[in-house]
């Protein structure tokens, strides 16, 4: 009997930005990570004589979804990366990089040029919630470590 095994404590993700330093995540505060390309990789058109082109399109743009607790530290820092770069020159915007390793699937995800969406929306409840991070990255490389 064959079997593979997942657990998210064997991810880890360092979001990095030259002025600010370094964020070390590997699961305190962290509720979840996702990445979405943005392009599709290939496009087919389809002639009148019903023979198609086939084109390879090389975007590898898309975004990091981080969803943190409100209280947590990652959270904390996210904000003080996003203040810092609010007020900071414009070419230090997409200054972020972003690793993230999950060891026991293998998997090696590393994102240049990122920068902030947005400020996440922010609940207040009678029960501590979590918000979502969305950073953009210009190139998101995903390959097998």
């Amino acid at each position: 009997m064959s079997y593979t095994t997942y657990s998210f404590a064997d991810v880890s993700m360092v979001i990095s930005h030259p002025s600010v330093g370094q964020f070390v995540a590997t699961g305190a505060g962290l509720g979840s990570i996702s990445t979405a390309m943005a392009q599709d990789r290939s496009a087919h058109d389809l002639s009148a004589d019903g023979s198609v082109m086939v084109s390879k399109i090389k975007g590898r743009n898309g975004n990091h979804t981080i969803s943190v607790q409100q209280t947590s530290e990652l959270n904390k820092w996210l904000l003080k990366l996003y203040n810092y770069l609010e007020q900071a020159p414009t070419s230090e915007w997409a200054g972020i990089k972003i690793t993230i390793r999950a060891s026991a699937m293998q998997d090696l995800i590393r994102s240049t040029g990122v920068s902030f969406q947005k400020l996440p929306d922010k609940p207040f409840q009678a029960q501590g919630q979590q918000v979502s991070w969305v950073l953009m990255a210009a190139d998101i490389d995903q390959t097998v470590a």
